[in-house]
């Protein structure tokens, strides 16, 4: 089976979870002796991996027709493409899109990221679905998250071929329910268009059937996993008196992290041998910085920046303890990558992961005191300490892709049984 798939981001050079989601589901999908996997980002940077599936890169599909010879196209996309492969996309060009800028070889100059014209990013990618949709071959279509619906329904519509959608997040998780009018709307038509819908978690579920009117038979929760970490045991605390307690993620207000830190003021009322880390980015971070001031904790709190790849793995096995105090979590990959380390986790009752981790402790993201205690707890008694390490090592060690992947080609089967 072939699925032609759309996304935003791909590993190594991701900026969230949704690349880290889209790379392992893949690769466990992958698995299956006959799944053809075509992945489409706007910007490849010629170092991901491409072992299980093809990259294609939006940057690199043409969408003007504009004449260039073999030796320009191979010097300016060799990396990325053969410049016959460069032709053949070429043919695929239906519509007149002379009105998007374009370089000398008639492509986008997509950023790869999330610009401030992102809706205009979009729209652009869209039209390069077109031109794939009119030249590859495919059984189904696979777009994730709301950036790609518009690609995935145009691809739609010129190939006939069905479209399935995944939801990784949706923007009232993103806004606290402060939703953005036009990433609803392309949210809302990409859940319209597409024969069936996957989320990420039952709590996804709900909101793509309450608050965009689904009905619910078009919608299965397929729970995220966790790549296998082969050289877990390599990871390692650096001996130390002070226990670390750890936040990993966007510094938003989605992810709650200002809970984090009235959750460290209050534990370091009780005691202070314990150090807190604010590891991510994120528009809100200035604001964190003038919060621990104000509570007096700065002597005991780090921000450490953006970190990716390794640093991820090596900051989560250097803590005591991982918390995520999201506010509306579609479903959060991070626990899980912490629990394989052997770092206990503490999580938001509003998170998707709640859903199928049982040695996690689990709070309201709001209950501070409950944040506070459970931190308490983990640091100062070693046995639940272990007990949490051990079992949730063990849990997560059995959350597999392979097995999301399974569910995903079951759909697959569904929707082109349908057709």
């Amino acid at each position: 089976m072939k699925a032609l798939m759309f996304g935003w981001e791909f590993p190594p050079h991701i900026l969230g979870g949704l690349g880290t989601a889209s790379f392992g589901l893949t690769r466990g999908m992958a698995q299956q002796e006959d799944m053809d996997i075509t992945f489409v980002i706007p910007k490849p940077w010629g170092d991901e991996d491409q072992s299980f599936l093809k990259i294609i890169g939006a940057c690199n599909v043409p969408i003007v027709w504009k004449e260039c010879d073999w030796n320009q196209v191979n010097e300016k996309l060799g990396k990325f493409m053969s410049p016959d492969e460069f032709y053949r996309l070429r043919e695929g060009i239906h519509y007149d899109f002379r009105r998007i800028g374009t370089n000398e070889l008639g492509c986008v100059d997509f950023s790869g990221r999330y610009p401030d014209n992102l809706v205009e990013e979009i729209g652009n990618y869209e039209a390069v679905a077109s031109v794939l949709a009119n030249q590859l071959e495919f059984d189904v279509i696979h777009s994730h998250d709301w950036l790609t619906y518009p690609a995935g329904v145009f691809a739609k519509q010129i190939s006939g071929k069905p479209l399935v959608i995944h939801v990784h997040a949706t923007d009232f998780d993103r806004s606290r329910g402060n939703v953005n009018p036009t990433v609803y709307n392309i949210e809302k038509r990409g859940m319209d268009e597409a024969d069936h819908i996957i989320t990420v978690s039952n709590l996804t579920r709900a909101t793509v059937i309450e608050k965009y009117h689904i009905d619910p038979a078009k919608v299965t929760t397929v729970h995220n996993a966790v790549e296998p970490l082969k050289d877990a045991d390599t990871f390692t605390k650096t001996p130390r008196k002070d226990k670390i307690v750890t936040f990993l993620g966007r510094i938003t207000m989605q992810k709650g992290p200002e809970y984090f830190v009235e959750a460290a003021a209050r534990v370091l009322q009780k005691t202070d041998g314990v150090r807190f880390v604010m590891a991510g980015s994120g528009d809100m971070m200035n604001a964190m910085i003038h919060l621990v001031a104000q509570k007096g904790i700065a002597d005991k709190f780090h921000f450490t920046g953006f970190l990716r790849g390794r640093q991820v793995h090596e900051m989560l096995a250097e803590s005591d303890v991982y918390i995520m105090p999201s506010v509306s979590e579609p479903f959060g990959i991070s626990p899980l990558e912490a629990m394989q380390v052997g770092t206990p986790s503490i999580i938001s009752h509003q998170s998707g992961c709640a859903e199928i981790l049982s040695h996690a402790i689990k709070t309201d993201y709001w209950d501070i005191d409950a944040m506070a205690d459970a931190i308490y707890a983990i640091v100062k008694y070693p046995a639940m300490y272990n007990s949490l390490r051990e079992l949730g090592r063990e849990e997560v060690n059995n959350i597999r892709w392979y097995d999301a992947g399974l569910k995903v080609r079951a759909i697959y089967e569904q929707v082109l049984h349908r057709f």
